[in-house]
């Protein structure tokens, strides 16, 4: 057989008719499909799909009902094709209804007696439009509640009460929990390298107990979140010839978790740096970890061996090592470079206080030398004077962290927090560090988010010895604040080069915008940027009157060579001394 196949047919037009309440425009940007435009070449969205014309009538769907068109129909949908085969164009008939209000919501069936525990999960709202989201929010609490008690097979149907005449509903939730339940059981399968122990350890519903709802979707995300498998999921089925028996199956799909990674990566700060790492998060199928790690970035290298044993005691309370050997290669303004060299070790525990945090604490040792290359700044070179050019430290360290973000690489909603406190209490160099970084993210209007991000950093001497430079806070670029050079903030040492501080502040906010044509991918996302920030000296007062200021515009693009962002800025507040990058990016890739 003989095939031309041609070129691929494109959405020239897409119609939406029978709208009144909202715009054309405003419901053909809901939806993914969409016609050629400068953009279409990389989200390929003017290609006819039926899956994805479909997704598209559902967000129309959802788009109304939440709105208050209780009534809202798609009558037709016509997709046509012109005679050379080339534009397609797609027509979609709705029929709007009129809008409804919500009057009431009332509880039918049996509540056991705790109807104020299920009043409290109701998400709809009288007085305000009818919304089919929250119509199916609040019936999934009620399963959720009822499941919490042992009813696995409780049922709830929201019934609208609809009075045309007046635009007026009111809602009827009708329950019936069925009867309730214990696990008899649970199996794991397809776990074909991790042991039967791994996975079970994270369960928090038990065997011979009452069946919880909450608790297993618990179970879930904790096996889930080992990142073992690429898929995790728990059937209940009933036991033959029991009433109140089920048992769980909960069935894994392993995936690699063995890495071996050779990376590249450019940076307008580091410009060529090679990365290489052997990683396994699941040695032999013990969920333990291992790990060596290799970074030759021009200011920043390092070798890193680590182990970490997530179950180190029954209780889940983790244990780590780490065996590095880092060195940094500073720079001042006229481009001469010094080598500070940072072998240690170190030793940590994680304790979880909750399901969704753990406290770390740990120590270590760690040695600090001072190279005496040409360039060395007059603070390190008094420093190596006074003290020597080799500085021991037993730094002991303690940590929170807790992240709620719905993706960590392009997050659009949550929070992330994080807190680091590092004191060393014997050796040469007695010092406190702490690190505090707060995110959050918000979502509004269609697919615009705001992301706010605070970090503070404060080190203060111990011991009688001034705080050590070669652990100062830096500030300037990508990261912290922009449109100033990288790590070029705070004062300059008299011959020139970038010491940092030991105080350090930053606050970041960005307005993500979509990229015209794009859809919902939020793979590629351009960006408003105001950032302000600097460090200080040991001893020195922070003052408003000190910040940096910067803002502009930006993208971020998660590519297949790996992620990038570029951003584009001028100062708003700054001295003339500042050094001033307007343009920063940076990309990485793996391969």
């Amino acid at each position: 057989f003989t095939m031309t196949e041609g070129d691929a047919a494109k959405i020239r037009e897409i119609r939406i008719l029978g709208s009144k309440a909202f715009s054309e425009s405003t419901l053909a940007d809901l939806m993914d499909l969409t016609t050629s435009g400068w953009l279409t070449w990389y989200t390929k969205n003017d290609r006819y799909s039926r899956s994805k014309l479909n997704a598209d009538l559902e967000t129309l769907r959802t788009y109304y009902l939440d709105r208050g068109y209780l009534e809202f129909a798609i009558e037709s949908t016509q997709v046509t094709i012109s005679p050379d085969k080339q534009d397609i164009t797609i027509t979609v008939t709705v029929k709007e209804g009129q809008p409804y209000t919500v009057t009431g919501v009332k509880l039918q069936g049996e509540f056991l007696g705790k109807e104020d525990e299920f009043r409290r999960v109701v998400r709809i709202k009288p007085g305000e439009p009818y919304r089919a989201s929250a119509v199916t929010a609040t019936t999934k609490a009620f399963t959720e509640l009822y499941g919490t008690m042992g009813y696995a097979f409780a049922r709830v149907d929201a019934r609208p009460e609809i009075d045309r005449a007046s635009g007026q509903v009111v809602i009827n939730l009708v329950a019936d929990p069925a009867r309730r339940v214990y696990v008899r059981r649970i199996d794991v399968s397809g776990n074909t390298r991790t042991r039967d122990e791994v996975v079970r350890r994270e369960l928090r519903q038990l065997e011979s107990s009452w069946y919880d709802g909450q608790r297993i979707k618990m179970s879930k995300e904790r096996v889930d979140r080992l990142g073992y498998f690429k898929d995790v999921n728990i059937d209940t089925s009933e036991v033959p010839g029991t009433l109140d028996q089920v048992d769980l199956a909960v069935s894994v799909t392993e995936k690699p978790t063995g890495n071996l990674l050779v990376g590249v990566s450019f940076s307008s700060a580091d410009r060529l740096a090679l990365t290489a790492s052997i990683k396994q998060d699941n040695v032999f199928g013990s969920g333990n970890y291992l790990g060596i790690e290799v970074n030759t970035s021009r200011l920043q290298r390092n070798l890193t061996l680590s182990a970490v044993d997530p179950y180190f005691t029954v209780d889940g309370i983790s244990r780590a090592f780490d065996i590095f050997y880092r060195t940094s290669r500073p720079y001042n303004s006229s481009g001469s470079q010094y080598q500070i060299s940072n072998p240690g070790a170190s030793v940590r525990f994680g304790v979880p206080f909750s399901e969704y945090d753990t406290v770390f604490f740990g120590g270590g040792v760690e040695q600090t030398n001072i190279g005496a290359q040409s360039g060395i700044p007059n603070q390190y070179f008094d420093y190596r004077f006074r003290y020597g050019p080799t500085s021991t430290a037993v730094p002991l360290t303690l940590g929170w962290a807790r992240d709620s973000r719905d993706n960590v690489l392009a997050p659009n909603a949550g929070r992330y927090q994080r807190v680091n406190l590092e004191w060393s209490i014997a050796g040469d160099v007695r010092y406190l560090r702490s690190n505090l970084q707060f995110q959050q993210y918000l979502p509004f209007w269609q697919k615009f988010s705001l992301g706010i991000n605070a970090e503070l950093g404060v080190g203060t001497a111990q011991g009688g010895r001034p705080y050590p430079v070669f652990k100062n806070f830096y500030g300037g670029g990508l990261g912290s604040v922009r449109v100033f050079e990288q790590n070029s903030l705070g004062v300059t040492d008299p011959t020139g080069a970038y010491v940092g501080g030991a105080k350090k502040f930053n606050l970041n906010t960005e307005l993500y915008l979509p990229v015209p044509g794009t859809g919902n991918d939020r793979s590629l996302r351009l960006f408003l940027f105001a950032d302000t920030g600097n460090v200080w000296r040991d001893g020195e007062k922070i003052t408003s009157s000190s910040l940096r200021a910067s803002a502009g515009l930006g993208l971020s693009w998660l590519s297949p060579v790996g992620p990038l962002r570029l951003s584009y800025g001028s100062p708003l507040r700054n001295q003339p001394t500042d050094r001033i990058q307007r343009f920063q990016f940076q990309v990485g890739t793996a391969f």
